[in-house]
């Protein structure tokens, strides 16, 4: 199996290097946090400065994963290019083409492709993480026409050895998807927290479970959401733009007519569609990792397809008969 390095120890990156470890790959990661690197060495985790970090993955030839917030992307690739310029390459940052557009730019030669498992807490940090986190969690991969089909498929097979299913896709496509699933959730859930708290102590006191679900990402730490959802700016603004159309209307209805079925009744068929997705019976395809096999798997992507597994030549998808 090969060997990963993860950069960045916190929820995501903790997480993965638990994984990683729990599925047999000799593991190893660094972290610029103190209180991270002395926790995971406290747990029996290798945890070494970058520079011996990665000079150990190009020995290796082991797979180099950036689990950093995406403002420090670029100071992370810089010394990956210094030390590893060839390295297998991915990521778990949340927005994937900015991430993309900074490796073509400094690791021309990396073998890469871009990663972002949907899970996670509202907690950060070493103490957070989760050799479980990922168990049957989405994890997009991204397959570009210029990806190598080699390391999306090392990417792809990590996602699997952490438990995970892995979501071909485009870096572009990802990035759209997840700022309406992800991002804008993030942005309501800021805003939801800060219109109840205007209501004073009684709002408040009040809450119970429909505020608290609504608000539970607005405890995570600020400086990571905005990376994330500035990050993704124009995605972002295309979503808010859809919701507030749809703000808009539910007021005005509300205003006009006194009713807010339209927007009541679609958001319930919405929420059943997505239980559908999740619970429905599932076709399985297998793909050939061939010369077609991008365009297959990113049109089973967009169906909600999953892989399951790989073997040298092939990928194993299930899809949804919902879609």
């Amino acid at each position: 199996m090969r060997a990963v390095c993860v950069i960045g120890l916190g929820l995501i990156g903790g997480s993965v290097l638990r994984a990683a470890s729990a599925a047999g790959r000799p593991a190893w990661g660094t972290t610029t946090s103190a209180d991270d690197a002395e926790a995971a060495r406290a747990d029996g985790f290798d945890v070494v400065e970058v520079d011996a970090a990665l000079r150990r993955a190009a020995a290796e030839d082991a797979q180099v994963v950036v689990a950093t917030p995406l403002t420090a992307v670029r100071g992370v690739l810089r010394e990956v290019a210094e030390h590893a310029p060839q390295a297998w390459l991915t990521d778990v940052v949340s927005v994937k083409d900015p991430v993309a557009a900074e490796v073509r730019s400094l690791l021309p030669q990396a073998r890469y492709a871009g990663g972002h498992p949907m899970a996670g807490s509202s907690s950060s940090g070493w103490g957070a993480s989760s050799g479980h986190l990922f168990s049957g969690a989405a994890w997009a991969v991204t397959l570009e026409d210029g990806t190598a089909l080699d390391a999306w498929r090392e990417a792809a097979q990590l996602a699997l050895d952490c438990g995970a299913q892995v979501v071909p896709t485009t870096a572009g496509a990802h990035d759209s998807a997840v700022a309406r699933i992800s991002h804008l959730p993030h942005v309501f859930a800021a805003i939801l927290a800060a219109v109840g708290a205007d209501g004073g102590p009684l709002a408040l006191s009040l809450a119970a479970g429909s505020f608290r679900d609504g608000t539970r990402v607005a405890g995570s730490p600020p400086d990571l959401v905005r990376a994330m959802t500035e990050g993704n700016r124009n995605a972002l603004l295309d979503a808010v733009d859809d919701a507030l159309g749809r703000l808009g209307a539910a007021r005005g209805s509300l205003a006009s007519t006194g009713g807010l079925k339209s927007t009541v009744d679609e958001g319930y068929d919405a929420r059943r569609y997505l239980e559908d997705l999740a619970t429905c019976d599932r076709t399985t395809e297998t793909v050939r990792l061939d010369a077609a096999a991008p365009q297959r798997l990113r049109e089973l992507g967009e169906l909600g397809g999953r892989v399951v597994a790989l073997t040298d030549d092939t990928a194993t998808v299930e899809v949804p008969t919902a879609a």
